[in-house]
């Protein structure tokens, strides 16, 4: 999805030629657009959105206070979601899809997708698993070690990536995050869209609109869905959030705060 006409963020020719290439090795392109505070109220109003049909889910992202992991290019991630489970991924990014391990695309467990919104994109590699032996709750609860609620494959994965020396069960625990998501079916647009707001514990909050498609039909996507938003009066100028970063920093900062001389 891209900003409205007045303020659209356009990419150089340079970077669409960087996101042609990415797509082509991807398994999926998912669109994003972030609304802007100001404008959430109005959104959900012109979509119809009844919040009481939202799935409520509990996100946990695990790193150093300093944030170590994600200044490398890893995000560690534990979800609980209503009436489905928990679940869990270790994710890296950026990557360029032809530069993967051919053994790692052959994983039904492993996923590359790019996530293309306003004025950017990433491509990200995800190593996706459901705790076997525990669960999330209890996990963070008791404090458990943070490495029984990933996979062999998940395991295999962190360590590959994660700077050396630093293992699972050294990492911090930074969350909850709440998350209400919802899932519409507009009959103009033709395909789903997902809605998510994430709620912080500093009283900010994020809506996300997002749809997912194949990479042969991203832009074709894109227009439809920007022509629909914009369509229902939605707000597409706004500057773009990203809600992992948001969290991250989020819950780091008081644990930076805690840890420093004379805290």
């Amino acid at each position: 999805m891209t900003a409205g006409a007045t303020t659209r963020k356009v990419l150089s020719d340079a970077q669409i030629t960087e996101l042609l290439g990415l797509m082509t090795g991807a398994d999926s392109v998912e669109l994003k657009l972030t609304v802007p505070e100001s404008h959430q109220a109005s959104t959900v109003s012109a979509l119809g959105i009844d919040p009481l049909q939202a799935q409520i889910r509990q996100v946990f992202f695990f790193d150093t206070p300093e944030l170590t992991l994600s200044n490398h290019g890893v995000v560690v991630r534990a979800r609980r979601v209503q009436a489905k489970g928990d679940d869990s991924v270790v994710k890296l990014r950026p990557v360029v899809p032809h530069e993967l391990p051919a053994a790692l695309r052959k994983s039904a467990s492993f996923g590359v997708e790019v996530d293309a919104m306003p004025g950017g994109f990433v491509c990200s590699a995800s190593m996706k698993g459901a705790p076997a032996k525990t669960d999330v709750r209890s996990t963070v609860l008791g404090g458990a070690p943070l490495r029984r609620l990933f996979s062999k494959e998940q395991r295999a994965f962190f360590a590959s990536h994660a700077p050396e020396g630093l293992a699972l069960d050294d990492l911090a625990i930074l969350g909850p995050i709440f998350v209400l998501k919802v899932r519409l079916q507009p009959k103009e647009l033709g395909r789903r869209l997902v809605g998510e707001a994430w709620l912080y514990p500093d009283g900010s909050r994020i809506l996300e609109l997002s749809t997912k498609c194949a990479p042969s039909e991203a832009f074709q996507v894109a227009a439809e869905a920007r022509a629909f938003l914009a369509g229902r009066g939605i707000d597409l100028s706004g500057d773009q959030e990203t809600k992992t970063r948001k969290a991250l920093d989020v819950f780091a900062k008081p644990l930076r705060a805690a840890a420093a001389p004379g805290a």
